[in-house]
């Protein structure tokens, strides 16, 4: 007989939270593994875009953090091919070097403590999107984790190889999850790989979304309460860890070689 029909939305919802805190576990993943397959689930979710787009993470020491090497796509890369590099971009460990416009992740990582992990690609519907110079606009239940959470740069600064362009991205980006880089792409800063990963998924779906709605008619906006309620419910950490081991899993059969441990 069940017990919880006249339970309020409240009582159930920290009763979920219970059960997630008890049922999803930490993975037990290295930082180096977590950013191996999250490249390759980037890759297999459209944000190949060449050898466009970087992924970092901190690493154990301050001022130092992993990023993909230079001349490797999303799909080739392994734990065992990352690069270590400082703030300049010196390596630190590993072969070849850093993409030069990494230099803007180092803006906001000294800017966002609580920033781990950045993602930036150039996914087909973002970059489309970006050609409109329009915002993101979050009005569907799946895309509420950026809920006033994705800023939006109008003015395109150009290659983001310069220091100019760290001031500018860092500053437009505040303290949101994420920001559309009109004629660009979009930058994701999260508190863990998972979470990066979880919103960098979800900032593509968003875009495709959203370019579905303006060919049909106008969108309309989500009630304010409940869209901070719903970013509120399922921005939570342990609801990215559920998510990125999923898409963890769904790379790993895809791309075996990812991980070499």
């Amino acid at each position: 007989m069940t017990t919880t029909l006249g339970d309020s939305k409240q009582v159930l919802m920290q009763r979920a939270l219970d059960g997630l805190s008890t049922h999803v576990e930490e993975s037990g993943l290295t930082t180096q593994q977590k950013l191996a397959l999250t490249c390759r689930a980037l890759f297999d979710a459209g944000h190949d875009s060449g050898l466009a787009g970087q992924i970092t993470a901190r690493a154990e020491k301050p001022g130092t953090y992993y990023t993909q090497r230079l001349g490797l796509g999303f799909d080739e890369i392994t734990e065992d091919n990352l690069l270590l590099v400082d703030e300049d971009l010196n390596v630190l460990d590993g072969k070849g070097m850093a993409n030069p416009a990494n230099r803007f992740h180092t803006w906001i990582y000294r800017a966002r403590p609580d920033v781990q992990c950045i993602v930036h690609t150039h996914p087909f519907h973002v970059a489309a999107l970006s050609m409109l110079e329009v915002p993101l606009k979050v009005s569907q239940m799946d895309i509420a984790p950026l809920y006033d959470d994705c800023a939006f740069l109008a003015d395109w600064p150009g290659v983001p190889v310069g220091n100019e362009e760290g001031e500018i991205i860092s500053a437009a980006l505040g303290d949101k999850k994420a920001i559309l880089l009109a004629h660009h792409g979009h930058v994701v800063a999260g508190a863990s790989i998972e979470e990066s990963c979880s919103l960098a998924m979800l900032i593509e779906r968003g875009a495709k979304l959203q370019l579905a709605a303006m060919a049909a008619g106008d969108i309309a906006e989500l009630p304010p309460r409940l869209a901070r309620e719903a970013h509120d419910w399922t921005l939570r950490p342990k609801r990215s860890q559920a998510n990125f081991a999923y898409y963890a899993r769904r790379a790993l059969r895809n791309h075996p070689d990812a991980l070499t441990s």
